[in-house]
């Protein structure tokens, strides 16, 4: 089993930066792939962008350019910053995380909000 917990949503001004984290405990070693999703009540949640056990990131054609992923293995901890933050960007934000045994992400963590005024 995997927890994870989130933290750094608030509220920021069109053109602010916020940085997401998410730390995990558990069974890290069984996780190979993390990602960042958000949704929109009423609406499908997305994802914004993951990354692999290799290093390698990927991310929506919306956020590219303004997001980064990284993570700091020693802190078993994930983040997603946030640049150039736009209202569209407003959401609430999931960390998740996939083990080798799964094909899709199968940890969440509990989301947090991100506003983004204009």
């Amino acid at each position: 089993q995997v927890q994870l917990v989130e933290s750094g949503g608030g509220l920021v001004q069109a053109g602010g930066s916020l940085r997401l984290s998410c730390a995990g405990s558990g069974s890290i070693s069984s996780i190979n792939a993390m990602g960042w999703h958000r949704q929109v009540p009423g609406k499908q949640r997305e994802l914004v962008g993951d990354i692999i056990s290799g290093g390698r990131t990927n991310y929506a054609d919306s956020v590219k350019g303004r997001f980064t992923i990284f993570r700091d293995n020693a802190k078993n901890t994930v983040y997603l910053q946030m640049n150039s933050l736009k209202p569209e960007d407003t959401a609430v934000y999931y960390c998740a995380a996939k083990a080798y045994w799964s094909l899709s992400y199968n940890y969440w963590g509990q989301g947090t909000q991100v506003t983004v005024s204009s």
